[in-house]
């Protein structure tokens, strides 16, 4: 499952709504609550490629093979206890109902964190299935250029 920046807001914007309709949250401005919501996102996205990029410079300082990436970058990512795969839906979630609790334009949470976190990470469920599906037909068109060289990036972005 992956994140990507152009579905945040409609990610976001799917999570306010679904809890405003459910009634577990009372918002003041919907468009400001959006944009906490976003926030988060953005941030995790951040840490997300910070990490990749830490990953990247770490091989490229030992001279390691491009299949090592995915060993380095989890080790990176325990290391600063940052959550991926499924484990990242259950964080951002519980991550947006923190920032809920801080947003002055969450008028009331009257949901349980539970539930709200639940109802949350199966938008998020949502939105990044749909994502890895057309990552994974991204990746079979291009399956014939070595993935990591400058070549298979540029492809996957304009197949993308």
């Amino acid at each position: 499952m992956k994140l990507y920046s152009t579905k945040i807001p409609v990610i976001a914007a799917d999570i306010i709504r679904k809890l405003k309709d459910d009634g577990d949250i009372e918002v003041s401005d919907p468009k400001e609550a959006q944009l906490d919501v976003e926030a988060v996102l953005k941030e995790y996205l951040r840490l997300d490629r910070e990490l990749t990029e830490l990953a990247k410079d770490y091989m490229e300082k030992r001279k390691l093979p491009y299949e090592q990436f995915g060993k380095i970058k989890r080790d990176l990512c325990e290391k600063r206890d940052f959550p991926t795969g499924e484990e990242s839906l259950n964080y951002l979630a519980t991550q947006i109902v923190e920032a809920f609790m801080h947003s002055k334009f969450i008028e009331e949470v009257f949901g349980d964190d539970v539930d709200m976190r639940r109802k949350m990470a199966a938008t998020l469920r949502k939105h990044m299935q749909v994502d890895a599906d057309i990552d994974h037909e991204v990746r079979r068109r291009i399956k014939n250029l070595e993935e990591g060289t400058a070549t298979w990036e540029v492809e996957y972005q304009r197949v993308m």
